[in-house]
């Protein structure tokens, strides 16, 4: 299926089944790059992996879970200087460790809809055979992870708001809707790519 093979610079996701009925531990998951990239062609809202504009290296880290009936990545990125001053809203949290300091953001305007057969898990247990730098991206992906989980009620019902608000009402809040992925357009590219699938 082409899978990435760094957790660190390419694309890696967090797994939930059963969205916010009965939620259980949330992992991190790998996702198929092509994939990512299909969708990325349909819609300029999901963020790009591709090499010309130099970012197929860009960290894509994200909590899956159910919107809907569907499953969907909710993209976390490395924080920036802008997000110091950033409130949460309807499309964004701030991930905070226990000073207070932000280690990471969830972007829910830019979730995708995924499936089982473009995601693989991510082994972030402590190796002693890591490397230094390796030790280093564990530690903050691990605190990144719990912080998920504390909060993955909090996560669950933002995405599933979002979700309803562009695809039921999306003249409710034009500017909102405006920067959120067309969740129906990449789900008919999800729906064909099973179809794929099913055939071969």
């Amino acid at each position: 299926m082409g899978f990435i093979k760094s957790c660190v610079f390419r694309h890696s996701f967090f797994y939930e089944k059963n969205g916010c009925k009965k939620l259980g531990k949330l992992n991190f998951y790998y996702v198929d790059m092509k994939y990512i990239r299909d969708l990325a062609n349909a819609d300029s809202n999901v963020l790009s992996v591709s090499p010309q504009d130099n970012k197929q290296t860009r960290p894509f880290v994200g909590v899956i879970l159910v919107c809907g009936s569907r499953t969907y990545c909710v993209p976390l990125s490395s924080p920036k200087k802008k997000h110091e001053t950033m409130k949460n809203r309807e499309d964004f949290s701030r991930i905070v460790d226990n000073n207070g300091r932000i280690i990471g953001v969830l972007n829910f305007n830019n979730m995708i809809p995924v499936c089982q057969e473009v995601i693989t898990p991510i082994d972030i247990r402590p190796n002693r055979s890591d490397p230094p730098a390796q030790v280093g991206r564990k530690k903050i992906m691990n605190i990144q992870l719990d912080w998920c989980n504390k909060n993955k009620e909090l996560i669950c019902k933002k995405a599933n708001k979002l979700y309803h608000l562009v695809t039921e009402t999306p003249e409710k809040m034009r500017s909102l809707t405006r920067r959120c992925c067309d969740f129906k357009k990449l789900e008919t590219i999800l729906d064909k790519r099973l179809e794929n699938i099913t055939v071969k």
